[in-house]
């Protein structure tokens, strides 16, 4: 173990002393300190870097880089001063709450099922770890309640450094091929593991961990998941905005899956109706339009897309306009939406050029295209009957 990777040693460690052996400028205008020894751990093994302040200068980011943990400073330092280091404890502890948590439904996954962790990253707002085969939700929730037996049973998380011949008779997990001195991290009843990251010295200093989603993802799937303090914030969150919805349904907050349910179903039937009034103001309006064999524009109030689309094909198949333009919108937003239709020429080819000379954006098939258009309801007219003229 290197001695002065404090990280390892002292995990704990909040504070420390160290000399400061350089700093130099970086080309993204902040600066690079190498320090004596260190309390911050660098980004790797999918847990991020450590950040705080080095005499009162914000740490901004840790990286090894051919073996020195070099430290991202807003200021520079001066060399050879002694300093104090002082790690965000919070972001530490949420870290290492994390990364053992981690371990713990990783190991299990792989007693359980033979599976491996092929892919595992902490992020600002849940962990996620991809595993190569596939589980059930009931299997997800069967290792979920296992785990968190091993959070409450807080056994210890151990640290070994095994010599060669003990770790050739070690059985452990390991992403990739490992030379040199292995660190091993063990928690009994859960998992071995090769592992350079920070964790809790004891199993119940998890807190709690609680998967979140699973995807099928690569042939396997990817479970997001939050352990301790995190999981507690969220699950906070969850639960205001369960009791927002709750008092927006006037349901209670056990309820509210049967009256978002009963929402959906009532805004359906709504949809139904509404269709049905469309349907009759399509049939009114046409009874009004004459045939027609050339391109016929029509500028209609309050239509969404689905409106435009529907009335453009009625009126191409009622032979009410050769090639039909439907459009919605008003001078004053200087925008409108527009469907094109016909049976007899290609829509494709009219939708990109009236997109070219409006600054639109749409397109769709050879008998149907939709989208936007900037300009006046004279502009767009004048260039639908200019280009649906030249097919």
């Amino acid at each position: 173990m290197d001695q002065n990777r404090l990280y390892y040693g002292t995990p704990y460690v909040k504070s420390f002393m160290c000399t400061v052996l350089s700093c130099t400028p970086s080309k993204k205008g902040t600066w690079e300190a190498v320090f004596d020894q260190t309390g911050f751990y660098p980004e790797g093994g999918g847990q991020p870097y450590d950040t705080g302040t080095i005499n009162g200068i914000s740490v901004l980011s840790v990286h090894e880089r051919a073996g020195e943990i070099v430290h991202e400073l807003a200021e520079p330092i001066e060399a050879g001063i002694r300093a104090e280091g002082i790690i965000d404890w919070n972001r530490r502890y949420d870290l290492m709450q994390q990364h053992t948590g981690e371990h713990i439904l990783s190991g299990l996954v792989h007693r359980h099922f033979g599976y491996d962790n092929v892919g595992f990253h902490m992020g600002a707002d849940e962990v996620t770890i991809d595993f190569n085969g596939v589980l059930t939700q009931e299997q997800l929730e069967m290792l979920e309640d296992e785990a968190n037996e091993i959070v409450y049973a807080n056994v210890p998380v151990k640290v070994l450094y095994p010599l060669d011949e003990e770790l050739k008779n070690l059985e452990y997990r390991s992403k990739k091929e490992l030379t040199g001195q292995v660190r091993i991290v063990e928690i009994p009843g859960a998992d071995v593991c090769a592992c350079c990251g920070t964790h809790v010295e004891c199993t119940g200093e998890v807190g709690i961990i609680k998967t979140r989603t699973m995807i099928h993802y690569k042939g396997g799937v990817r479970i997001s998941m939050l352990c301790g303090r995190l999981a507690l914030l969220d699950y906070r969150n969850r639960l205001k905005d369960e009791i927002r919805i709750s008092n927006f349904l006037s349901a209670k907050v056990a309820q509210v899956p049967e009256a978002v349910e009963k929402l959906k179903q009532e805004s359906q039937q709504k949809d139904g109706h509404i269709g049905e009034m469309w349907r009759q103001i399509f049939q009114l309006k046409l009874a009004v339009c004459p045939e027609s064999h050339g391109p016929e524009e029509f500028f209609e109030e309050g239509m969404e897309p689905l409106q435009l689309r529907q009335f453009a094909t009625l009126l191409y198949e009622q032979n009410k306009g050769r090639i039909t333009g439907v459009f919605s919108g008003n001078d004053e937003a200087g925008l409108y939406q527009y469907a094109l239709g016909s049976s007899q020429a290609d829509m494709r080819t009219l939708s990109k050029a009236m997109n070219d000379r409006l600054e639109g954006r749409g397109g769709g098939s050879m008998m149907m295209a939709q989208g936007t258009l900037k300009g006046t309801r004279e502009e767009i007219r004048l260039v639908f009957l200019e280009e649906a003229g030249k097919l």
